[in-house]
């Protein structure tokens, strides 16, 4: 049986600075999985991958700050 993995005490910064090894590569690859998908089938690509890369950062409050960067954005409505 696998231990879970620990919590440090302190929280991770948010990385804004390009972090990919491949960001191109990643970009088509994201493209490439979205190919012959109807609308509401990239949707649930795209929640399943953001749950799973979530799991990867396993912070919280990195995760909090991602939200609320990406719903920063100057194209999407203000939060209601």
């Amino acid at each position: 049986m696998t231990a879970a993995p620990t919590q440090t005490a302190t929280p991770t910064v948010m990385k804004t600075d390009l972090n990919l090894q491949d960001s191109d590569g990643f970009y088509e690859q994201l493209m490439d999985a979205h190919l012959g998908l109807s609308a509401e089938q990239s949707q649930l690509l795209n929640a399943r991958l953001i749950l799973l890369l979530a799991n990867q950062v396993g912070d919280a409050g990195v995760l909090a700050r991602c939200i609320e960067t990406a719903r920063s954005t100057p194209d999407l409505p203000p939060r209601q």
